[in-house]
This record gives structure tokens, C-alpha cells and sequence, in this order.
């Protein structure tokens, strides 16, 4: 079940993933809410990343299942019974993703990182590279367009990273500790704009971190310990977020 009114996303239901002797997790019920902002905590070990790698048809787990439901932009799936080929074309057509390093390609400019993602997806080349010029743009990379990721501050590759997980306008977007590697001041740029671009526009951001600060500001709360669920509460966000393009 989700903790808010709005109509479900994902449906996930004893969820069990181990590795030889060890539970990563061990029967995780969670329901997701289309538009919600879910923060997934925990201590190191607590299951966190496994849990979000099996939600996001990344790895599978070894029982229970996970469902993804109808909306208008995209259909119902069975994750966990999808072959690779299915959860690949799930990953590229209906999640994003955004990681604490980004996972750019260096030897790409920022526009040919976030064009190549649309172009995965299915869109034609020119139309990939005007979108992606409209992201980065909307999210203050205007002049750095024609960079690689090396030229880059820590802040400005994980916006690129962000216009690359929102360029196919994802029904989820997926983030693993994404601000984990920058300074609080970057970090809550970066967060305000991933979560502008994501619940800011009706999609879900499902969110693994450490940090008390970035949980705060998402409207749904669930901590994990030894690979279980021991609280799950709705938030109320620091503040509320409406998408503005930066001039940075």
C-alpha cells in the first residue's frame, strides 16, 4: 500500500533477495504512488540499493513479485517476470535513472550524453538533440553544451545526468545517493531540480540516501533495516518545488 491518496505505480510484494547466507532483503511489501517523492534509508547493509535495483527490473529477485501499473504513458508490466530484453526496454523507455557519479560517458559532450539517451529510446536524432538542448538549458547548462563530462564541476555533471534521465520523460525516475558526492550547497541545487523535474511535472522519484536533509524533502519516508521495512510515514517537505529554469 502507498501512504498518499495518489493511485498506484508500483506494486511490489514479498520481495526477497539474498545473496549465498545472507537476506538483503527479506519480504518487502511497497506500494508506489504516481507523482509521489519516496526517500529510502537505511544503514549501510540495511538493503536499500538491492531494494531499488529490483523495483527498476535492474537485478531480479529471487521471490515475490513486482508490478508495474497502467498509467496513460505507460503499460502494465510484470517486472520480475520480464527476460532481460523486456526489463532493458522498461529501463529505457519508462524509468530513468540518475547514480552518485552519474555514470556519463566521458568521451561525449554533455549534449551528446543526454541525446544519445533519447535516441535509445527511439527518437530520431535531430529531434533527441533539440530536446536534449531544452533540458540542459532548462536546467542551466546552456553554456556548457558542447563540454565533456571532465570539464564539468561535480554539480553541473549530475544536472547532465539528471536532462539525460528526464529526456525520455520517464513515468519513474530511480536515484542512488545522486547527490551524495557534492557539497550542501550543490547538493540542494541538484536535489530541488531533480525533484522539479520529476513530481514537478506528475512523474514518481523513488530515492536511496543516507542524507536526513534530502529525505526531508520528499513527501514519503521509508527506512529499511536487515532487509525489512520498519517504517513507512508520510512527510511534509521542507519546502514545496516548482520548476524554474536556471540562468546559472
Amino acid at each position: 500500500m502507498t501512504n498518499t491518496q495518489l493511485p498506484a505505480i508500483i506494486a511490489a510484494s514479498n520481495v526477497t533477495k539474498h545473496y549465498n547466507q545472507t537476506y538483503a532483503l527479506a519480504g518487502v511489501d511497497l506500494g508506489i504512488g504516481l507523482g509521489e517523492s519516496l526517500a529510502i534509508m537505511g544503514p549501510s547493509g540495511s538493503g536499500k540499493t538491492t531494494l531499488l535495483h529490483c523495483l527498476a527490473g535492474i537485478i531480479r529477485p529471487d521471490e515475490g513479485n513486482i508490478r508495474l501499473l497502467p498509467t496513460d504513458r505507460s503499460a502494465a508490466a510484470e517486472i520480475t517476470s520480464l527476460k532481460e530484453k523486456g526489463r532493458t526496454a522498461l529501463r529505457r523507455e519508462v524509468f530513468g535513472f540518475v547514480f552518485q557519479q552519474g555514470l556519463l560517458l566521458p568521451e561525449l559532450t554533455a549534449l551528446d550524453n543526454v541525446a544519445l539517451a533519447a535516441m535509445l529510446s527511439g527518437m530520431k536524432r535531430s529531434d533527441a538533440t533539440e530536446h536534449a538542448r531544452a533540458w540542459l538549458q532548462r536546467l542551466g547548462l546552456a553554456e556548457h553544451l558542447n563540454k565533456r563530462i571532465g570539464q564539468l564541476s561535480g554539480g553541473q555533471a549530475q544536472r547532465v545526468a539528471i536532462a539525460r534521465a528526464q529526456v525520455t520523460q520517464p513515468v519513474v525516475t530511480f536515484a542512488d545517493e545522486p547527490t551524495g558526492a557534492l557539497d550542501s550547497s550543490t547538493s540542494t541545487e541538484v536535489l530541488s531540480e531533480l525533484l522539479a523535474s520529476t513530481t514537478g511535472r506528475g512523474s514518481t522519484l523513488v530515492v536511496v540516501t543516507h542524507d536526513e536533509s534530502v529525505a526531508a524533502r520528499c513527501s514519503r519516508i521509508v527506512r529499511l533495516a536487515d532487509g525489512r521495512i520498519v517504517s513507512d510515514s508520510a512527510n511534509q517537505p521542507v519546502q514545496n518545488h516548482q520548476y524554474v529554469e536556471n540562468n546559472r
